[in-house]
Formats: C-alpha cells, structure tokens, sequence
C-alpha cells in the first residue's frame, strides 16, 4: 500500500502515521504559570536532541498550557512515566481549564525544582530540570505556519531514585519505561536486552 501523506487515501479508519513512529517516549512536562499554579501533561511528542548539551523538546498542538508557561517562564521539568504510574500520567491527560492543578487530579506529589521555577513528579524514578532555548512554531514545506509549537530546553538537573541504579547503570527493567504506539495503545519496555554496535570491518591492506 502506499498513499500521499496529505490525503487520505489509507482506506483505513484511522491515519497510521503516529502508529509507524513508535514506540515514542513521554515527556511528562511540568510547569508553573505566571500566577504559580501548577500545570502537568504529558506529551508523546517528546525525545532528546542531543546529549552534549543535553537537549530534549516536546511540541504541542496549538499553544497549550504546558507550552505557554514554559515560554513564560522560561523552564519546565519532564519526569520519567514508568509502569507504576501509568494512571497517574493517563489522569494527568484530562482536559481541564487553565490553573487547574494536574497534580492533584492525578494524586502525585509537586516537588519543586532545585534549579529552575517549576515542578515535577515527586514519585516517578527520574526527572530533568530544564531551561528553555528554544520555542519553534514549525513550517509545512510550502512555508505555511502549522499549529504546532515546539519547545526545546537544555537540561541542567537530573534526579534519580537510587532504587533503579545497579552496578553502574539505570535498570531499566526495573523503571520500566511506557512509550506511545499511536491510538491508544502503550508499550511497557520491561524486557530489556543488550545490543552492541559492530566494529567497521578491517580493509585489506590499509590505504
């Protein structure tokens, strides 16, 4: 099968593009508005940039809460959804009116960043204080607006729960990290496996 993205002509009963980029992680972005209340969303469209800084970006649908106290503010936190708090996260989803605290709809704790003006999740296993660099309102490619805004922050705080570290490294068999497979399905990252890079194979004679 094969159909023009901007159609469509799929024959299916939903568009399967989200579905095809998949697994995707979830920033579960939290933020504080002007007036201090606390905001919390998660969001599929999320991952990292680049590691050196260490940049990570959500993007919105339209200039949503989550997106707009970050550009006010200038920072937000993602803390990590792990198996145990899938509820929370789905809870936290609701749509509700401005100021009203996703915290509390979802019964999680609003710990209070240690570099940055903004909030993150008490109970989730990890989570990273950002600063915001960038916000991008991304173009078709005929250089028509989308609705889309998308925020990039430079993380400059990382908390983990010690309880996932083992020798060396983040279990994450035991964080066991959701990600998003389009519609409402969600994957849980429990079976874990090592995979190593090949070397480059050694050319014969050298150059």
């Amino acid at each position: 099968m094969f159909y023009k993205a901007d159609t469509r002509d799929h024959g299916m009963r939903y568009d399967p593009f989200k579905a095809i980029v998949a697994p995707r992680p979830i920033g579960w972005i939290g933020t504080k508005a002007r007036d201090g209340t606390h905001n919390l969303s998660p969001y599929s469209f999320f991952n990292i940039v680049h590691d050196n800084p260490k940049i990570v970006m959500f993007s919105s649908g339209g200039l949503k809460d989550s997106a707009r106290n970050a550009e006010d503010t200038g920072c937000f936190t993602t803390s990590l959804v792990s198996a145990h708090l899938m509820a929370q996260m789905n809870a936290s989803s609701v749509a509700v009116p401005h100021g009203v605290d996703e915290f509390q709809i979802a019964g999680l704790t609003a710990v209070q960043a240690r570099l940055v003006d903004a909030p993150y999740v008490g109970e989730a296993y990890a989570a990273m204080e950002c600063v915001v660099t960038e916000v991008i309102r991304p173009r078709d490619r005929h250089g028509k607006p989308s609705d889309a805004v998308m925020v990039l922050g430079q993380v400059v705080g990382i908390h983990i729960d010690e309880g996932i570290i083992r020798d060396g490294r983040l279990d994450m068999s035991i964080a066991r990290p959701m990600g998003r497979m389009g519609y409402m399905d969600y994957a849980e990252a429990s079976e874990v496996f090592e995979l190593l890079r090949p070397k480059p194979p050694e050319t014969a004679g050298g150059r």
